[in-house]
């Protein structure tokens, strides 16, 4: 006899032994989520599934109507799914994220170490011994400090986005639309939340005993200066009154152009953007596109969970565990590879400040002094350090904020 308990859960949604330990426990995952979203919906009493019905072929009869995306408690809830998610993952990957950034900046105690896997290990070593486990995770807060409001704003902005290009149409669901979706959310993002990334790079660089306060680091970034560009003489221009003329010019925009301040710490910004746009398109693009594949009717059995309960006719049945976490893995990878040498740029005019004479630079500088010191390879220091970071992160990422629109019936 089936049994009529809403909070019964069939054998058939856990692997077999065979299977190994990690897919039981992230089958057992799946179970919780779902049995926690038909709670919180308030809909679990109707919608018993007889345990002689597999996981892979159940499907829920009753189906929701379409949320209003653009509703108050349809941002909340996105918005806590995403600050959660983006939190959570960035936790996992803390300790890579700060021997990347070491490596990235070149920075002089862990040069040495560049180029190797050896070498990864050595430097994750070397912070251990001297720092001790928090040197693992220096600038950790303010990473959270920055990425709780980061991913919530991208995820809130994405499904915003997504909304008014895509709609509830899937004959809109093509790859510029996919793309645009995921570019804008994370300009719309980095924009609101830069200055506290610019804080934490410095704070993950500083590698000397006396390590500055948080308020030091903000003073010193507040109170550097840039690179003053070299005046332009009448050899260069051709005639005296040309040189004159392109001087005043070239020193009134210099004298109304902020040289230090509030600007500080938005160093690198337009090469932020520059790399944001196709490095969050590409992700969130291929992310979906993976996720089809992953539905496709062939597939679908092995790769996919029910629909939860009440959900809107329109949306795909949610993947399993591996299925997740294998789109957002995949789609770390893809977009890493795609704006890592913006990124490079970025880390270095970041951390300008905290080497050499406290001077900034500017990206054509930045760009040049990279391609001097190591040529093209330069631009791709670390890439296979970021591959270790970003996959899980973006793995990570993706299946938390998928599990949590599930919880809070989104």
């Amino acid at each position: 006899m089936p049994s009529a308990s809403p909070n019964y859960v069939s054998m058939s949604e856990f692997p077999s032994q065979r299977e190994g330990d990690a897919n039981s426990i992230l089958g057992k995952m799946d179970g919780v989520v779902r049995r926690a979203g038909n709670a919180v919906t308030g809909t679990a009493a109707h919608s018993a599934i007889p345990e002689s019905i597999d996981d892979d072929e159940a499907s829920v009869a009753v189906k929701g109507k379409q949320p209003d995306k653009h509703s108050m408690d349809y941002v909340i809830r996105s918005g806590i799914a995403g600050g959660i998610a983006g939190c959570t993952a960035k936790t996992t990957v803390a300790p890579l994220d700060r021997v990347k950034i070491l490596f990235q900046t070149s920075n002089p105690q862990f040069v040495k170490y560049q180029g190797s896997w050896a070498g990864f290990g050595i430097a994750i070593r070397d912070i251990y011994r001297n720092d001790g486990l928090f040197g693992l995770f220096r600038g950790h807060s303010a990473t959270l400090l920055k990425i709780y409001p980061y991913a919530a704003i991208k995820f809130v902005a994405y499904e915003q986005y997504r909304a008014l290009l895509i709609g509830s149409n899937r004959q809109n669901e093509t790859w510029l639309r996919r793309f645009s979706s995921g570019a804008l959310a994370g300009v719309t993002s980095v924009f609101f939340t830069y200055p506290l990334d610019v804080i934490r790079v410095r704070l993950a660089f500083e590698t000397r005993h006396r390590h500055m306060s948080l308020i030091e680091t903000c003073k010193k970034i507040y109170n550097e200066q840039p690179l003053p560009k070299p005046s332009i003489t009448a050899t260069q221009s051709g005639s005296g009154v040309t040189a004159t003329v392109a001087e005043a010019a070239t020193s009134t925009i210099q004298a109304v152009t902020p040289h230090s301040g509030l600007v500080n710490f938005y160093r690198g910004f337009s090469t932020t953007i520059l790399g944001m746009i196709p490095y969050a398109g590409v992700s969130f693009l291929t992310h979906d596109t993976v996720g089809d594949i992953l539905r496709s009717p062939s597939i679908r059995k092995y790769t996919t969970l029910p629909k939860p309960v009440n959900a809107p006719a329109e949306k795909p049945a949610p993947l399993r565990s591996w299925a997740e976490l294998t789109a957002g893995g995949i789609s770390g990878a893809v977009s890493q590879t795609v704006a890592y040498p913006l990124e490079v740029i970025r880390r270095r005019m970041q951390v300008s400040g905290a080497v050499g004479d406290g001077r900034r630079l500017r990206i054509g500088e930045t760009a040049s002094l990279v391609f001097r010191e190591r040529g093209i390879p330069g631009f791709f220091v670390g890439l296979s350090i970021g591959y270790i970071k970003v996959v899980p992160l973006a793995a990570v990422g993706f299946y938390t904020y998928e599990r949590l629109k599930i919880l809070f019936n989104i």
